[in-house]
């Protein structure tokens, strides 16, 4: 977490955590209506709507109207937030890429076995609740 922390403090504008995680989102699913947006993000509607009005005036984030429901807001990243959220995606990958550098290559590939097992366990929804003791 430090380094994928670390390799965005420099990013002008400073963004928070949540503001970084909306970034992603939306950044994977252009047009995606507010009220999922909320859901992704793990907000009220209201608390997504302010997040997004601040991304908004920062320039990053647009708001359109559906074309097939002038009720629905879609949201998209503006070419300046691609172009950031694609800078911020390149110094973590950079950044992961020399600490695994560091890594003895045997233990780099059962580093990766984990993470993707780590990854489909969390695709699948098997890391949703429980307890912590669960296996």
């Amino acid at each position: 977490m430090t380094t994928w922390t670390a390799a965005v403090q420099n990013v002008v504008p400073r963004l928070s955590v949540m503001q970084l995680e909306a970034l992603r989102i939306v950044s994977q699913a252009p047009g995606l209506n507010l009220t999922s947006f909320a859901d992704l993000v793990g907000a009220t509607a209201p608390t997504a709507s302010r997040l997004c009005d601040r991304l908004e005036a920062a320039g990053l984030l647009r708001r359109e109207r559906a074309p097939a429901n002038r009720r629905e807001v879609g949201l998209s990243l503006t070419l300046q937030g691609q172009e950031l959220w694609a800078s911020i995606s390149e110094q973590r990958s950079l950044a992961m890429r020399r600490v695994l550098q560091g890594v003895p290559a045997a233990q780099r590939e059962a580093l990766l076995a984990g993470l993707g097992a780590f990854a489909a366990a969390v695709k699948d929804g098997r890391g949703k609740g429980g307890s912590a003791r669960e296996p």
